[in-house]
């Protein structure tokens, strides 16, 4: 399959999840990659055949019989449990919550993590991606004027474009994103030869300070402003991303 970035927005091209303007800019592309357009038509016969196949098993009368046992038995064995439950100390039920709680809050954290590892590694892939398939705008211009203009209709929000050449970082221009699971708008700046990605999208919530993080030899830096998620890449050094973030957060 060629590496392109059209390849991830196939499943939300036939989920129907894609704007119109993105729907038509992929159909264009599935006319001229023939790689592309086999894989979204295998995947239309696969679910056309299970909505129309019968799936529909049949199960034999001893399994009911089997499954009646089941209940019979395991209603039994629950009421054996209620009365060693009765005459368990009070303080069990606590330290038992207590185990439940700290086990629930580690699941929790745990996936948070999950999922925010799994977010930055599509960002830096999305980032390198943008530097080898010669697709780092969509819309070529150092003007801010132009470019957060070219947004309109094809994001759901207005994404934040400013010029900051007075603090040596150029702009280069902006492109849409699809990233964990919605549109997404990427920024391009450069510094020194440097290429920054400043990827944004809403996100409901409280602000958050920034945060400094490497994957895979490139630095990263989030935060959070006024409803909105951000995330600047490159392979520039950590000092000078953060006075990038901290410019755009004044």
């Amino acid at each position: 399959m060629t590496n392109h970035s059209q390849h991830n927005l196939l499943h939300a091209y036939l989920d129907d999840e894609l704007d119109l303007v993105r729907s038509m800019e992929l159909e264009d592309h599935l006319v001229e990659c023939g790689d592309c357009a086999h894989e979204v038509a295998s995947y239309r016969a696969l679910r056309e055949r299970v909505w129309t196949d019968n799936l529909r098993y049949q199960a034999p009368a001893s399994f009911r019989l089997r499954l009646l046992k089941e209940i019979r038995e395991q209603e039994n064995s629950d009421k054996q449990k209620v009365s060693v439950r009765a005459r368990l100390p009070w303080w069990s039920w606590v330290v038992a919550a207590a185990c439940l709680l700290l086990a629930a809050t580690t699941f929790v954290l745990d996936f948070q993590q999950h999922r925010e590892r799994n977010l930055m590694s599509e960002i830096v892939a999305d980032h390198v991606r943008s530097l080898m398939a010669a697709h780092l705008t969509d819309v070529l211009n150092s003007d801010q004027h132009t470019v957060k203009p070219w947004f309109t209709g094809k994001l759901d929000f207005g994404p934040e474009v400013r010029d900051l050449s007075s603090d040596n970082f150029d702009l280069l221009g902006g492109r849409l994103e699809y990233i964990d699971g919605h549109g997404a708008a990427a920024i391009v700046y450069l510094r020194h030869e440097h290429v920054v990605n400043v990827f944004m999208w809403p996100s409901p919530g409280s602000d958050q300070e920034p945060q400094i993080m490497a994957r895979q030899g490139f630095n990263l830096i989030e935060w959070k402003q006024a409803g909105m998620y951000y995330c600047a890449v490159s392979d520039l050094n950590q000092e000078e991303l953060s006075e990038l973030s901290a410019t755009l957060r004044r």
